[in-house]
C-alpha cells in the first residue's frame, strides 16, 4: 500500500517532508517539529530526513540557532522537485469540479471518515 503513492522517486512521507518543510515558519523546520506535526516517532522521520539530505532535495541550514535540532531547509533540486509534487493533478482535479460536485465529494469524503473513524479505533484495540 505504501509503495502506491511513489512518484518521482520518492515515497509518500517523503513527498510530506518536503511539502511540510516548504511551508514551514523558520524555528519549525527540524525533523522533530516534523515528527510533531505528524504525530509520528522521531525515528521513522529521521530517516526520512536522513533519505532527502542524501537526495540533495534537503539541506542542513547554514545558519543553526543554539539547540540540538537541526534546522532544515528545502534546496533549489526540492523547490524544483515540488514543482512536480503528484499532488498537483488532485488539486488541478479539484478546481475542475462544480460547486455542486464538490459538494458531493465533501459530503462523500464525510461518509468515508466517519466510518473509518469508527472501524480504524476498533483494530487497533484488538491489536493490542
Amino acid at each position: 500500500m505504501h509503495s502506491l503513492g511513489y512518484a518521482e522517486g520518492l515515497y509518500p512521507a517523503q513527498w510530506t517532508a518536503l511539502r511540510y518543510f516548504a511551508k514551514a515558519e523558520d524555528g519549525r523546520r527540524t525533523a522533530s517539529e516534523l515528527a510533531r506535526f505528524q504525530g509520528l516517532a522521531t525515528g521513522p522521520v529521521s530517516r526520512t530526513v536522513r533519505t532527502l539530505i542524501q537526495k540533495k532535495l534537503v539541506a542542513k541550514s547554514k545558519k543553526q540557532p543554539s539547540g540540538r535540532a537541526e534546522h532544515l531547509e528545502l534546496t533549489k533540486a526540492g523547490r524544483d522537485m515540488l514543482e512536480r509534487d503528484p499532488i498537483n493533478g488532485i488539486i488541478r482535479a479539484m478546481d475542475d469540479l462544480s460547486p455542486e460536485e464538490r459538494e458531493a465529494l465533501a459530503s462523500a469524503l464525510e461518509q468515508v471518515i466517519r466510518v473509518a473513524s469508527t472501524v480504524w479505533p476498533a483494530q487497533q484495540r484488538s491489536e493490542s
